[in-house]
Formats: structure tokens, C-alpha cells, sequence
């Protein structure tokens, strides 16, 4: 199935919601992704697995960085796409089917661009991080990712979210003695220990630091919790696993600090983490993204794919017409006049005020 990337955006993004991409299944997407940029004499065009990646070579000062995930999560019976009213509903369409089609629609009409630009269109974000595409380029190939500022085109409802929030998983274990139950004076109950865990946890009070301009809110929360042998036994160990997001003014090292620090006495084994990114509004061609768009500008609360550009030093917000409250659902929507407005304002900025796409 081909793509017209010439046609409305809304009609596009039905176009590319049709085409099932659950992660680890984006060949077809991916194919006709590649072959519709390829039309195009002004990109050059790249495929790496299922990774395809446009640019620009004019020559310009700056070069930005369009980047957006082409998988999606399981089917839930919302394939294919339907309109009811205002209304684009189907797997996909706001997280972010209908930020990939801004971009593909920016990709084949923004031939004169005042900043080279590189549209990254990728795989396998929705599952286990070994897997993304996007940290497979910035590992293999890097030179496709460079740039000096980047947007992803997550769902933000149509403002731009900063950075991002880090995330941290460990392990905080209570330890005790085994002992039959009943005699259980003799032994020393590890759950019954792991209550000063969760004393910690609900005395906590979230940090909300401002990152460049920014309002983060912490969280620190228990996702998990096991213990116990057998119904007659006295447990010698109960782990609680926590959750810790942590704002872009800590690196991760500063983060483990923290989650040692705050359960002292407890064994402490940290089984995950991803690093936080910093908003980068300073740096020009943000700010200059940010007073062309007139959208509204916030904190992200959550992880995405910019903390990747970050790491490469290229600073980078999530900007996209999806609202994210619906992400992964089954009744999944895209308002539609949303996807026009985030197109037409990437493409003032793009262009320059004075210009008109087709």
C-alpha cells in the first residue's frame, strides 16, 4: 500500500494507521515509508532495519531533527481507522501515527527549509529498550541523529513538553529469620520489617524542581512487593520493589544516591534505570521553535526518546497532536484538527513566517 504524502494530513494519517505496525512487525510501514521519501529528489534517504532516515543538505547554519516511532502497542480490535466526526479513531493514531504524518507531510513539501533537517522514522519503541530503533542508530550510527535541537513527535496534545523525567526501578529488601510459625518469637518476620519500607514511601513528599524554566514532580512509589516460604513459616526476606522519577536536575548516579540514601539501613539493588533530559529552551533554535509555534510549553512528567538525544548532546521537547491519556487504549483517538495545527506550525518554523507550504 502506498503513501501519498502530497494528500491532507488527516487522510495521511489514516493512510499510515491502516498499515498494522505492532512493534517487531513495521517491515510493511517501514517499506512504504521509505519508498514514499525516496520521490523526493531533495532527500537523501536511509534504511537501517526497519529505521528509515530523510535529510536535507543545504548547507544551512543549524540542522534539527524530526524524529518519531512507527510501532505501536498490541491491536485491541481498533484496526481499521474510522472518522466520526472531528474525531480519528484507531491503533496508533494518537500515540504517534499522527505525529509520523506530520512529519512525512513536512518531509515531502518543506523543499526550502531555513534549517537542514532530518526526519528519523523508527522501530520498537513500544517494547523492551534493547529493541529501539532509535538507540540502535545512536549506537551504530550516530552521525544520522546529530543535530542541534531535536523534536519528538510524541502525543503532548499539541504543547510542548521539555525533556523529560528519569526513571529508576530497584529493589529495597527487608531482612529477617526463619522460624516456624509457631513459635514465631523465635524468628523475626521480614514483611512484618518491610512496613518501615512502606513508612518511608508514604512520608515521602515529591520534589518539584524547576529545570530551565520548567516544573517537574517527583514520585517515588512501590510497584511491586513479595515475600513469604509457606503458610507456616516465618519469612526470612519480603523485597519491595519502587519506582523513583526523578527531574533532569539529577544524573542517574544522583538519582541511586538518593534511593540509597532515603532507605538507609535496607539492602538496595537497582535492576533499572533510563537518564533524564534537560528541556534545552535556551538553546536558539528551541527558543525560536517555541515563539513560532505560540503553543504552550510545560514539563514532560514521564520518559520518552528525547533523554536518547540527549546523551548525544543534541537537545531535544516532544511536540505532537496526539493526546497522551489516550496512548495504548482501545478507543484511541486523534482529534483532527489537531494533526493540521501541529503541521502548520512546525512548518512556519521550518520555512519562516512568510512562507506557504503546499
Amino acid at each position: 500500500m502506498g503513501l501519498d504524502l502530497i494528500s491532507d494530513v488527516a487522510d495521511l494519517t489514516a493512510a499510515i494507521v491502516d498499515i498494522e505496525s505492532v512493534s517487531g512487525g513495521e517491515e510493511a510501514l517501514a517499506d512504504a515509508v521509505e519508498e514514499a521519501l525516496r520521490a523526493f529528489p531533495h532527500l537523501v534517504v536511509e534504511r537501517a532495519g526497519n529505521n528509515v532516515v530523510a535529510r536535507t543538505e543545504l548547507g544551512r547554519d543549524e540542522r534539527v531533527v524530526l524524529a518519531g516511532h512507527l510501532d505501536t502497542v498490541p491491536l485491541n480490535g481498533n484496526l481499521p481507522s474510522r472518522v466520526d466526526g472531528d474525531r480519528l479513531y484507531g491503533c496508533g493514531t494518537t500515540d504517534m501515527k499522527s505525529g509520523v504524518a506530520v512529519a512525512l507531510r513536512l518531509a515531502a513539501t518543506v523543499v526550502e527549509p531555513t534549517r537542514d533537517i532530518t526526519y528519523v522514522f523508527y522501530e520498537c519503541e513500544e517494547i523492551e529498550a534493547e529493541h529501539n530503533g532509535l538507540r540502535k542508530l545512536a549506537a551504530n550510527r550516530p552521525e544520522l541523529l546529530a543535530g542541534d535541537f531535536a523534536v519528538l513527535m510524541e502525543p503532548t496534545g499539541a504543547q510542548i513538553e521539555g525533556g523529560c523525567q528519569g526513571t529508576l526501578r530497584a529493589e529495597v529488601t527487608a531482612v529477617g529469620e526463619r522460624a516456624h510459625s509457631a513459635r514465631a518469637w523465635m524468628g523475626s518476620n521480614a514483611i512484618h520489617t518491610a512496613g518501615q519500607i512502606l513508612d518511608v514511601l508514604r512520608a515521602y513528599e515529591p520534589s518539584c524542581p524547576v529545570v530551565d524554566g520548567l516544573e517537574y514532580r517527583e514520585g517515588l512509589n512501590a510497584v511491586f512487593i513479595s515475600g513469604g516460604v509457606a503458610g507456616n513459616v516465618i519469612p526470612d526476606e519480603c523485597v519491595v520493589t519502587v519506582n523513583y522519577r526523578f527531574a533532569p536536575d539529577k544524573s542517574v548516579a544522583e538519582a541511586e544516591a538518593y534511593v540509597r540514601g532515603i532507605f538507609d539501613g535496607f539492602q538496595v539493588t537497582v535492576t533499572d534505570t533510563a537518564s533524564a533530559a534537560r528541556p534545552g529552551l535556551t538553546h536558539p533554535a528551541a527558543a525560536a521553535f517555541v515563539a513560532s509555534s505560540g503553543a504552550g510549553v510545560r514539563a514532560k512528567l514521564g520518559w520518552t526518546d528525547v533523554a536518547r538525544f540527549s546523551e548525544l548532546g543534541v537537545p531535544a521537547v516532544n511536540y505532537g497532536p496526539g493526546e497522551p491519556t489516550l496512548a495504548h487504549t482501545k478507543d484511541e483517538y486523534v482529534d483532527i484538527p489537531l494533526i493540521a495545527e501541529c503541521e502548520q506550525r512546525m512548518r512556519t518554523w521550518l520555512e519562516g513566517p512568510t512562507n506557504v507550504g503546499p
